[in-house]
């Protein structure tokens, strides 16, 4: 028998799936739509998490060189890393390596547990999936990118496991809208509860951080530093 994973009773843990740079940079091989809005939601979800100490598992894209068709998150460049303040300072990062070994009382030594994963499904790794079937928690919210690949992915995999799920639709992005609407309601079909940050954690003045070289990533954070100066 597996040892659970966690003692701790926990109400909520922060699912991140795949929050990497060439998903959500205006640069990256794969950026998602509406790019700046999630990144701005995604830093106010971490930042809570990290002020109500709210533990994260994270996942995390990584494709071999020379692959056709994967040239996104390829092992060894800057798109596979994870957007800054998606990382919490007390983490650890576990390979995409077929094993299921894991540190006895993780979430008491860290905050954020981050699992490599070689395809969209974190449940074919099979550490990842030791890591969210045992969690010992009573919700898992969810968020991140591609809304109509892995998150939908990771909810429906959740579900099935008998989890409560709420997915925060404004922290999650899309490469194809359609079949992301299509995933949305799929998830809710199966179960899983959709909210916004804003209705989930209540009303924030963070603002978004200059992680994103795009123009209109630029002009923002040009306009808070003049604020600021004033």
């Amino acid at each position: 028998m597996i040892r659970p994973v966690i003692t701790l009773r926990r109400i909520r843990i922060l699912v991140d799936v795949d929050t990497q740079q060439d998903y959500l940079l205006a640069d990256g091989k794969v950026c998602v739509e509406d790019h700046r809005r999630i990144l701005s939601n995604i830093r106010r979800l971490v930042a809570w998490a990290r002020l109500k100490n709210i533990r994260m598992i994270s996942t995390a894209r990584v494709n071999p060189p020379g692959q056709a068709g994967l040239d996104f998150c390829v092992a060894g460049t800057p798109g596979m890393r994870k957007v800054p303040y998606t990382i919490r300072h007390r983490h650890v990062r576990f390979e995409a390596d077929g094993c299921t070994d894991l540190p006895r009382d993780i979430l008491r030594r860290f905050d954020q547990i981050i699992v490599n994963k070689r395809c969209d499904d974190p449940f074919d790794e099979p550490r990842a999936d030791r890591i969210l079937s045992e969690l010992r928690v009573t919700e898992f919210v969810v968020f991140g990118v591609p809304t109509e690949t892995a998150v939908k992915k990771t909810v429906l995999g959740l579900l099935a496991r008998r989890r409560n799920v709420t997915v925060l639709t404004d922290a999650t992005g899309w490469c194809d809208r359609e079949a992301a609407q299509i995933a949305l309601r799929q998830m809710e079909a199966k179960g899983a509860t959709l909210t916004t940050t804003r209705t989930a954690l209540g009303v924030s003045h963070l603002q978004c951080v200059g992680v994103c070289d795009c123009p209109v990533c630029r002009a923002r954070q040009k306009q808070s530093t003049l604020r600021a100066g004033a």
